[in-house]
Formats: structure tokens, C-alpha cells, sequence
């Protein structure tokens, strides 16, 4: 892989609390190539929200950044002043944020809004409130003329996500994070917003990031597949490989429980035995060892190191080439 447009090396961040540090991340690399689409997936808590909001420089007053770096197109996040940063977000890189019911300001209007995020541009006025109705009807709004100057409870979840898109998508960004889009929204809508994103994609020219639990929409959407688990990437690699062939015990039992790969009903859904671990007191040898079905004494011993399993593809596993 060449030339990514976001590369993370060995990120690793702590949150102090009362208890001591909570170690949300931990030596975490990924890269973002261009013009790809690159799913994050794992159980809550995992740490995709953490790694996102270290991506725009977001994270709590609380959180310390103790080893790492996150270059995009070049340029080291961690090191820029406020003003580069004001500058990076928006333009460079925007974000669809999960809940649509919260993403925008009550007490001001759609056309408020979505001009507001212009303002770095010197166009008219009504030039800005023009191309935010030609965006807004590329998201699917109808009257879009009409529907720009209401609020936002005036809009259903699901056409408030299309807003969301389309104040992202406005300035044309390198780079689009799309954290949970769908997470908020019934089925239906939800498969409204996955075909968007999909027509859209042909016309966007920057790379995504999609953050997701939904397997589905991970193996719809994505072209490479980053799987976390309790702060650490266990697996990452091309989408079809690891749907097809997963190596990592948490990945395998991950596909195990998505509803979609059942071939009989079943009275429960299956799920992985145990919890994930306490972040501020982790197991010494591999995180997912104590709900491991296949873990050995020395999975248990000390750090497991990222095996290479393929062209592209890596799993935090001492079976991990194990057929």
C-alpha cells in the first residue's frame, strides 16, 4: 500500500480517572488509503469512538496521548496548533456523527447551519444557499428549496442524517468519517442510508472511514476491515478475505453471532461468552484469552505480537496461521 491519505502508528492513549489509567488504546496502527473505504468494527467499548475522536484532535480533557503518531496527508495531527486544527476539520476532514437527533443546533435553521459551515469560502450568500440545496437534494431531500429554511425537528432521523451528510460531504473533504451513521435509525431508514452512501461513494473523491458494530454494512460498504477488541486491533486485513477466512478467534466468533449468517431460527441469538476486560486492569498476556475457546497457557504469558497472515493482512493471534 502506498501513499495513504491517514496513517495511525502505534497510537496509544490512557484516560486518568479515579481508579488509575484506563487504557483505551494500545499500540494501534492503520493506514487509510486513497480513495478507499476502511471499516472499524468491534464490541462497544472497543475503542473505535477514542480512535475516531484522536483522528480531529476531540479527545476529553482527561485523555493522554502516550505513544504514537497520526499523520494525515502528511501532516502530524498530534502536533498541530489550534488554528491548523480549526483549519483540518471541516474542509480536510469532516465526520457524520451517530445520533442525527443531536448532530445539529435545535434553535437554528437547516440554511443557518449548512451555510455556516462555508464560511471559510468567499462566495455570495446566495451562492452558498445555493449549493447547499443542490447538496441537499443529491442526498435525497425532496423540496430541498422549502425544506432549507425549517429546523431540524421538522425532519425525521433519517432526514436528518441525509442533512448531517450533506454538511459533510459540502466542502468536499479528503477525508469522511462516519461514525455509526446508522446505529440510530430503524431498519428501514438505516437501508436508506446504506444505498446513500453507496451512490454517493461513486461521486465522492476521498477516502472513508467507517466505524460500525453492523457486520453487514462493513462487508457492503468497506473495501479493508480493522476489528478491535478492548483497545487493540486483532485483526485487519481486506474485507472478503477475513469475512471468508478469519483468523482471529474473536473475529471468527464475531461473524458467528450476526443474525444474517444464520440457516435455522433459533429461539436466542448466539452471542460470545464472558466480558471485555476491565481497560484499567488488563489481563498480562493476550485481552481476549479469558474468552478464548481455543487459548493456550501461553496466550496467558506476556504481549502477543501482530502476525502477518497474508498480502495485507495481520491478526494479533499465536494460532493465527493455524488452518
Amino acid at each position: 500500500m502506498t501513499d495513504p491519505i491517514l496513517e495511525i502508528s502505534g497510537l496509544s492513549i490512557s484516560f486518568r480517572t479515579p481508579r488509575g489509567a484506563v487504557r483505551a488504546l494500545r499500540d494501534v496502527s492503520l493506514a487509510v488509503p486513497r480513495d478507499r473505504v476502511v471499516g472499524v468494527v468491534g464490541e462497544s467499548g472497543c475503542g473505535k469512538t477514542t480512535l475516531i475522536s484522536a483522528v480531529l484532535a476531540l479527545l476529553a480533557e482527561n485523555a493522554v496521548v502516550e505513544g504514537g503518531t497520526i499523520r494525515f496527508e502528511g501532516e502530524d495531527v498530534l502536533a498541530m496548533d489550534p488554528g491548523a486544527l480549526r483549519a483540518l476539520r471541516g474542509r480536510r476532514i469532516a465526520m457524520v456523527f451517530q445520533d442525527p437527533m443531536t448532530a445539529m443546533n435545535p434553535v437554528l435553521s437547516i440554511a443557518r447551519q449548512i451555510t455556516d459551515i462555508q464560511y471559510r469560502d468567499d462566495a455570495s450568500p446566495a451562492a452558498k444557499r445555493e449549493r447547499a440545496v443542490a447538496m441537499l437534494r443529491r442526498v435525497g431531500i425532496a423540496d430541498p428549496e422549502q425544506r432549507i429554511d425549517g429546523y431540524p425537528h421538522h425532519l425525521s432521523g433519517g432526514m436528518r442524517q441525509r442533512v448531517s451528510i450533506a454538511m459533510a460531504l459540502l466542502m468536499n473533504p479528503s477525508l469522511l468519517i462516519a461514525d455509526e451513521p446508522t446505529t440510530a435509525l430503524d431498519v428501514t431508514t438505516e437501508a436508506q442510508i446504506v444505498r446513500l452512501i453507496e451512490s454517493l461513494r461513486a461521486d465522492f473523491r476521498g477516502s472513508i472511514l467507517f466505524v460500525s458494530h453492523n457486520l453487514g454494512l462493513i462487508a457492503e460498504l468497506c473495501d479493508e476491515v480493522v476489528v478491535m477488541y478492548a483497545g487493540e486491533i486483532v485483526e485487519r486485513g481486506d474485507v472478503r478475505a477475513i469475512f471468508r477466512d478469519a483468523r482471529h478467534p474473536y473475529t471468527r466468533l464475531l461473524l458467528e453471532c450476526d443474525p444474517a449468517r444464520l440457516e435455522q431460527r433459533r429461539r436466542q441469538l448466539p452471542t460470545i461468552p464472558g466480558t471485555v476486560p476491565d481497560l484499567a486492569r488488563l489481563p498480562q498476556g493476550c485481552v481476549f484469552a479469558p474468552r478464548c475457546p481455543i487459548a493456550l497457557d501461553a496466550c496467558r504469558a506476556g504481549p502477543i505480537a501482530p502476525v502477518v497472515v497474508g498480502p495485507g493482512r495481520e491478526a494479533r493471534c499465536i494460532r493465527a496461521l493455524e488452518t
